[in-house]
């Protein structure tokens, strides 16, 4: 299997001592906290239990300084040229981008980049965090470790066929599996949001169950039997409908999947967008920025977004809370 960079274009560089950090800090939550090592579940990259609600809380895939870099980055502006455009010295913007709030900062640097400016306050103040929606049934959600990260996969279901679709895999389907046995559902469908490893490195534990492969035409898996779409395809489960948008520029063929019949709208976006964020995309950000405006946040405003990191979210949510597209 090609590693993500040989298939085009990369993620942006994680940063990895604080993001370990913020995972032992919300997921080791037992008396005896062991430092520098986390829980044994989160070692084996699972977490387990559909109901959304009792999983370990998920952080925010990206803190204010993430979002200034990818905007910086994806309107390839120089930390000079920055600093210049906003009036502020060269060393306040780089005491920003280490983590410092400096709140006057913030607010310079906001309109240059494009974010609204209490958005990206808030992010930085630490004030926000997504209120998460409830499915009662035919919804589940996997929160798995890959490398220094966690990614995200899913798993609905029509309740009265037992027919399910999944969304990736993460970095381990076995929870996937229990799920499947646990409510004696068919997986009919495998749908990819995307070909980063992270969010298909378990692919071969889903083979077996005889599921078709699906991607977009536009970034085939390159794996003898899957197939690819166009967008605006249509698929069914029972009374579950699946179309699939083309929210690329994070990767080649990014597909979101926006599912109706459940008890909330819901929107499985990959990488497209994020709680307080979006995927970042050094070479065509601008195309990511578009798709994610004219496609998901034209979505009805109840839509619940299923993201590749972190957590659920909302349409409204991120209207008020996310600087790349609060209004």
């Amino acid at each position: 299997m090609p590693s993500s960079s040989a298939r085009g274009w990369g993620q942006d560089p994680a940063v990895t001592q604080k993001r370990q950090a913020e995972y032992l800090r919300l997921y080791d939550t037992g008396p005896k906290k062991r430092a520098g090592r986390p829980k044994a579940g989160l070692r084996r990259g699972i977490f387990r239990g559909m109901d959304v609600g009792h999983m370990p809380r998920i952080p925010l895939e990206d803190n204010f300084t993430d979002v200034i870099g990818k905007a910086q980055r994806g309107l390839r502006l120089s930390d000079a040229d920055l600093a210049r455009s906003a009036g502020i010295p060269v060393a306040d913007l780089q005491a920003v981008r280490r983590g410092e709030v400096r709140e006057n900062t913030l607010l310079a640097l906001a309109p240059r980049l494009g974010l609204e400016r209490n958005a990206l306050l808030a992010l930085a103040r630490r004030e926000w965090y997504p209120e998460q929606p409830v499915f009662p049934r035919g919804f589940a959600m996997f929160n798995t470790v890959f490398a220094d990260m966690t990614v995200n996969s899913y798993l609905v279901w029509d309740a009265k066929t037992r027919l399910a679709a999944a969304f990736d895999t993460g970095a381990s389907a076995l929870g996937m599996r229990d799920t499947l046995a646990a409510q004696g559902l068919t997986l009919r469908y495998l749908f990819l949001t995307h070909t980063h490893d992270d969010h298909i490195a378990d692919l071969d534990r889903l083979t077996d169950t005889g599921a078709e492969i699906w991607s977009s035409e536009l970034e085939p898996l390159g794996r003898l039997g899957a197939q690819t779409f166009q967008e605006n395809a249509h698929f069914h489960l029972g009374e579950l409908s699946i179309k699939t948008l083309f929210t690329w520029g994070h990767s080649p063929g990014q597909t979101s999947y926006f599912i109706s019949g459940l008890a909330w709208p819901l929107a499985i976006v990959g990488d497209s967008l994020f709680a307080g964020s979006m995927g970042g995309s050094a070479m065509h950000y601008e195309i990511q920025l578009r798709n994610n405006r004219q496609k998901l946040l034209k979505l009805p405003g109840d839509t619940v977004f299923a993201c590749g990191h972190g957590p659920l979210t909302t349409l409204k949510q991120e209207r008020r809370h996310n600087p790349f597209f609060a209004l």
